[in-house]
Parts: C-alpha cells; structure tokens; sequence
C-alpha cells in the first residue's frame, strides 16, 4: 500500500494535534495537582500562623 503526498501530511497533521492534545490534557492533571497541593499548604501555614498566635496571646498574659 502506497500512501500518496496529501495521505502522509494529513496523517502528520492528525498526530501533531492528538499530540498537542494529550499534552493539555497532562498540563491540566498537573494543575490540578499542584493547586490540590497549594490548597494543603495553606491549610498547614494556617495552622501553624493560628498556634503562632496563641502562644504569643499566652507569652503577653504571663509578663
């Protein structure tokens, strides 16, 4: 089976766009991902800034 010119390019153009769009599609895992992983540091930083505060609130009672 001999593929002519016009065969050959649209199959590149059809696997360059399945490319690009499994790309994306990583891309947005990812950024979900990370945002999920944003999400638990903040969580974290604002529970450490909570204790912060406490212990500076018991630090100012005691002097």
């Amino acid at each position: 089976m001999v593929l002519s010119v016009q065969e050959i390019t649209l199959a590149i153009i059809i696997g360059t766009l399945a490319a690009i769009v499994y790309s994306l599609r990583v891309l947005v895992l990812m950024e979900r991902r990370i945002a999920r992983i944003e999400g638990h540091i903040e969580r974290a930083v604002d529970r450490v800034m909570r204790e912060e505060v406490r212990i500076e609130k018991s630090m100012k009672k005691k002097r």
